[in-house]
């Protein structure tokens, strides 16, 4: 048996469970209907996912479009092997996946392709009547930000940030605590994605990949959503809060030319690209509710990856990097481990499915964000994690760079238009 299988009965009863955080469950235990989803892209990312997919109940893969040929046939040969029943393929160029759309026989797509693709590809998708699980970030400008929000609400089809780094445990127990009080009125957060990854900016043969090609052409918080998206959920933004202006500042892009040099030779072609995302972006967010959020950005530094989040308010503290203090309870001036923590807050997604959740990637995110695109799609539900917080959260790439190209603070966008006062966490 596949280490990830997952029992049935024990993924059915978990769902049918009161979920602390999700609208998006079964209400018995008989057999799901059919969640019908087709997939653009099955790289190594969306193979991956496609796996998680295919352990869950009664999923169904009619169709996968994929450019690359190999890819193609890896994820068509995994769907037949794990179904009976080998999907259509479609690789016919850039927009072959319009073709696909055409068909009536799925629901619900999953988009895990290059980053610039994301928002054409979702709107498109929605735009034909099917709902969207996208990767991260859902955009890469505010027109298409825009276009997202714009498109989910005229077609009323559901939307879904594929974004894994909220669903780690340690982060949904801190949002049970923020939820029920312990830090008290919650001030300010950090968070941060700082993780090397020079390798993916090359290809073997030393040509840029698309990751690469984005150092070199744009430049701010290229990649926010890993990092802004737990502590956004934890202070209820777009939901009773909205973030309303940023000012970033960023280091001279150095790493990755000179990563480069190392690997390529001073007199490589490679030397001679001219990156212009700096090695560490730093980003200050001011919220409605008069909060700060402090985002840090660097993918590029010889590093080990260090992505820490931490919250506090008028009652207390946590750091990932410390541990939890709460004011009247921890020992005065003292750090708490967050395990003595984790029982008593310990998040309904965890306690019901914890033990499927560990055996995927990202600290069992990767489970749970499938898990939650593949009920989306079964009970045409709206997802924890929803175009609004998309566009948001994407929205950093672009405002990043003019906050530093303008060397100034620049207002941020209410995607909600207003909503956010009404609508509850």
């Amino acid at each position: 048996m596949d280490t990830r299988e997952l029992n049935r009965r024990e993924f059915i009863q978990a769902a049918g469970a009161t979920l602390a955080l999700s609208p998006l469950a079964l209400a018995d235990e008989s057999p799901p209907k059919p969640a019908r989803i087709a997939i653009i892209g099955v790289g190594g990312r969306g193979t991956g996912l496609l796996r998680i997919m295919l352990k869950m109940p009664n999923v169904e893969i009619p169709a996968i479009c994929d450019i690359n040929e190999r890819n193609l046939k890896r994820g068509l040969g995994i769907a037949e092997k794990a179904l009976g029943k080998r999907p259509e393929g479609y690789m016919k160029g850039p927009h072959d996946y319009r073709r696909m759309l055409e068909r009536d026989d799925f629901d619900g797509v999953l988009i895990a392709t290059p980053a610039e693709l994301h928002a054409e590809m979702a709107v498109d998708t929605m735009a034909t009547g099917k709902h969207v699980g996208s990767e991260v970030p859902g955009a890469t400008g505010l027109d298409e930000c825009w276009a997202l929000v714009n498109t989910k609400e005229k077609t009323g089809k559901r939307y879904m940030l594929l974004e894994n780094y909220f669903y780690a445990e340690s982060r949904m127990m801190v949002h049970n605590m923020a939820r029920k009080g312990l830090f008290g009125e919650l001030t300010y957060a950090e968070c941060s994605y700082i993780h090397d990854c020079r390798s993916l900016r090359f290809q073997g043969n030393g040509e840029l990949t698309w990751r690469g090609k984005w150092k070199r052409d744009a430049y701010g918080c290229l990649y926010p959503t890993h990092s802004l998206g737990p502590v956004s959920k934890w202070f209820g933004i777009n939901r009773g809060d909205v973030m309303t202006e940023l000012t970033s500042m960023m280091s001279a892009p150095r790493s990755l030319h000179a990563y480069a040099v190392k690997k390529f030779g001073e007199d490589s072609p490679q030397a001679g690209i001219q990156f212009q995302c700096g090695d560490m972006c730093v980003t200050n967010i001011k919220t409605a509710n008069d909060r700060l959020i402090t985002v840090f950005y660097d993918s590029e530094s010889p590093r080990p990856a260090s992505n820490f989040y931490l919250i506090q308010g008028t009652g207390g503290v946590y750091d990932s990097r410390k541990g939890i203090h709460i004011d009247g309870r921890s020992p005065r001036h003292k750090w708490e481990s967050t395990g003595k923590y984790t029982t008593e807050f310990a998040n309904d997604y965890w306690t019901k499915r914890g033990s499927a959740a560990r055996k995927t990637g990202h600290g069992g995110g990767d489970y749970f964000v499938i898990s939650d695109f593949v009920e989306m799609v079964r009970q045409d539900r709206e997802p924890l994690v929803d175009v609004y917080d998309s566009a948001a959260w994407s929205s950093l790439v672009e405002l990043s760079g003019k906050s530093i190209d303008e060397k100034r603070t620049v207002p941020m966008v209410d995607f909600t238009r207003g909503k956010w006062k009404e609508r509850k966490a």
